[in-house]
């Protein structure tokens, strides 16, 4: 068992105001936690332009490029900015994702997580938001499906609607999208109605306050029989650690045992059908001691197999 670690020191020059909860420190506490563990550490790559645009458009990734001030922090919505080094983080964030599914399916390592910023499953086709600029996570899908795969599943447990997700794999049918999340909550999305082009689309909302109880039941009734019938050959995670109970922007209240069981079960199901293979990449959690805890648990689950 092969764990691949995906970090850049690039992923801390994406500045943001100060008070804004996506920031620096995010990644500075997750290396200190992932410090003990026994991982293959990878320097995150750059990525091409072609990698961005597997998801999203020309004219949405110059806008993006053209929106990079050479000072300070600029708002591109109320919850989303750039600095001059965001562009450079993001691109890092997409070339980690491309890395990582390459390493995995060309059996050098297992596994892998990407600790990267800016987060990417709040990313729609050309609209950033949510901290997101581009669809991390759904490019990475895209990747693997050109690569010659026809199954592949995303499992998005952050505590938001990856409503980018959905959005940039909406018609497509060799992706099966799962998304638990806290309902109602920011961004409004995520109805069990909303199924995609070829229903393969699973929305799991969670009340708020339901906790650890109604997640696993959740996922042990649905999810996970789901992901045996589908036998995919790859499994993607996006790993939002914001449904921690410690968490200041929402109230799943989850536990740090929770990351750890969760990481279990989806590694139990990639050895069933798929020979362990999984990457998984970093979204919310804002809490930074809970941040810390959950991402090194997560991690340690991934790598003791």
């Amino acid at each position: 068992m092969t764990t691949a670690l995906y970090m850049h020191d690039d992923c801390l020059g994406h500045i943001t105001p100060p008070g804004h909860p996506e920031q620096v420190a995010r990644l500075q506490v997750i290396a200190r936690a992932l410090e003990p563990l026994t991982l293959d550490r990878r320097l995150a790559p750059l990525c091409e332009d072609r990698d961005i645009l597997l998801c999203h458009p020309q004219r949405y990734l110059d806008k993006i490029a053209a929106a990079v001030p050479s000072e300070g922090t600029v708002p591109l919505d109320a919850d989303t900015h750039m600095s001059a080094g965001s562009m450079q983080a993001a691109r890092r964030a997409v070339g980690a994702n491309i890395a990582a599914v390459n390493a995995v399916l060309d059996g050098e390592v297992t596994n892998a997580f990407v600790a990267t910023r800016p987060p990417g499953h709040h990313a729609e086709t050309e609209t950033q938001m949510g901290f997101c600029l581009f669809g991390n996570v759904a490019i990475a899908a895209k990747h693997a499906l050109s690569k010659g795969l026809e199954r592949v599943a995303v499992v998005d447990f952050d505590v938001h609607h990856g409503n980018g997700t959905q959005d940039l794999l909406w018609d497509e049918p060799g992706v099966l999208f799962f998304s638990s999340h806290q309902s109602p909550l920011w961004p409004g999305t995520g109805t069990e109605g909303e199924r995609g082009a070829h229903d393969q689309i699973v929305n799991l909302p969670l009340e708020p306050h339901t906790g650890s109880q109604a997640m696993r039941q959740t996922y042990q009734g649905r999810v996970f029989p789901m992901i045996d019938d589908y036998k995919p050959q790859l499994i993607l995670i996006s790993a939002g650690f914001d449904a921690h109970m410690a968490d200041p922007l929402a109230q799943l209240n989850w536990s740090t045992d929770d990351f750890t069981w969760i990481t279990r079960e989806l590694m139990a199901l990639a050895d069933r059908h798929c020979q362990g293979r999984i990457v998984s990449t970093l979204e919310g959690g804002y809490d930074l001691e809970a941040l810390a805890a959950s991402a090194a648990a997560h991690a340690s689950a991934l790598s003791q197999g």
